[in-house]
């Protein structure tokens, strides 16, 4: 990809957890605040189900999961979780409806990815998904389903959106290098292939149908190449935990047209600077990698750090709004 065909998407956006267990309140917030690119917000305070990983279960085709004391774990049939995981999405659905009356414009949704999916799920015998490559294979076309199922419910219920999917994935580089822990705890799980991961992500952004993408780890040392290779439009991440051994991929992601979506407002209640004093940082970055300052409102979505669900409501609201100002100030004045 080229920049002449880069994916464009609007200034700045939110992770996707929010504080509370309001659905219309929180969608209140996310419309309101993000004008131009509001997301469906995730609520994981109203307990399992809401969580990042309950919901994505919830979410999967002809697989079901419950919760044990160790985590949610694969089962024969739906139980009260995934009705209460089913139940709470609706919930966040209707919401987001509600204040998208007549939007026109980018709407973004989140799951949680494969690869951290089968990281957090248990087979029966209490391992992870992950140790067994057939469950991993049934669980990506699952997820591909489920997912397909969900950007077309949403398309159905907010026909002027562009859908835009985001797979979340924090565990994606301890999966590569072999850093997951067995059940017991004393061993971890092999490394995952490069080629396999790339070809599970490939398959499950391809949900999105003509939907832009967006891959999202507030881990350290994200693949960019790698996400690059599976397809994804965009790269989402926290932007502190870059060092200069990402300059790199980072340069060569900008000019293959990758959109990066930086992490610089704080995700859980602290002092803002002022919005210039935000994306100093990238606008420092750009220098080092030699990249043309006019790129940058091209090529950078400004949003949060991570998910906001550990923020006060209050906070989370002046997060978002800070988010859309610091977007405006790399605009304006891009050197």
């Amino acid at each position: 990809m080229s920049e002449n065909t880069r994916v464009t998407f609007p200034p700045a956006t939110g992770v996707g957890s929010m504080p509370g267990v309001d659905a219309r309140e929180a969608a209140k917030t996310v419309t309101g605040s993000l004008e131009d690119f509001p997301h469906l917000a995730e609520l994981p305070a109203r307990g399992p189900g809401a969580d990042m990983i309950g919901r994505t279960a919830g979410m999967l085709v002809e697989l079901y999961a419950r919760v044990e004391p160790s985590g949610w774990r694969l089962s024969d049939r739906p139980g009260r979780d995934t009705r209460r995981a089913h139940a709470w999405l609706r919930e966040d659905l209707d919401a987001l409806e509600e204040f998208t009356q007549g939007y026109e414009g980018d709407l973004k949704v989140q799951a949680v990815g494969p690869w951290t999916l089968a990281a957090a799920l248990e087979l029966r015998n209490g391992e992870a998904v992950l140790s067994d490559p057939g469950a991993c294979r049934d669980l990506i076309a699952s997820l591909t389903e489920g997912l397909r199922l969900h950007v077309a419910d949403v398309r159905r219920r907010v026909p002027g959106a562009r859908v835009v999917l985001q797979l979340d994935e924090p565990s994606l580089t301890a999966v590569l290098r072999g850093r997951i822990r067995t059940a017991s705890g004393y061993r971890t799980h092999r490394a995952v292939d490069r080629q396999i991961v790339e070809s599970g992500l490939r398959e499950v952004l391809g949900a999105s149908g003509p939907g832009p993408t967006v891959v999202h780890s507030c881990a350290p040392d994200v693949p960019f190449a790698l996400l690059r290779r599976a397809g994804t439009d965009a790269v989402s991440f926290d932007f502190n935990l870059l060092t200069e051994r990402d300059d790199d991929a980072i340069g060569e992601a900008v000019e293959g047209g990758t959109r990066l979506f930086a992490g610089v407002v704080p995700g859980t209640d602290a002092a803002l600077s002022d919005p210039a004093g935000s994306v100093m940082g990238v606008r420092t970055l750009w220098r080092r990698l030699g990249l043309r300052p006019g790129l940058l409102a091209e090529a950078v979505t400004v949003t949060p750090t991570c998910g906001l669900a550990g923020a006060s409501p209050a906070y989370a609201r002046q997060a978002l709004a800070h988010c859309v100002r610091a977007a405006r100030s790399l605009a304006d004045n891009p050197e």
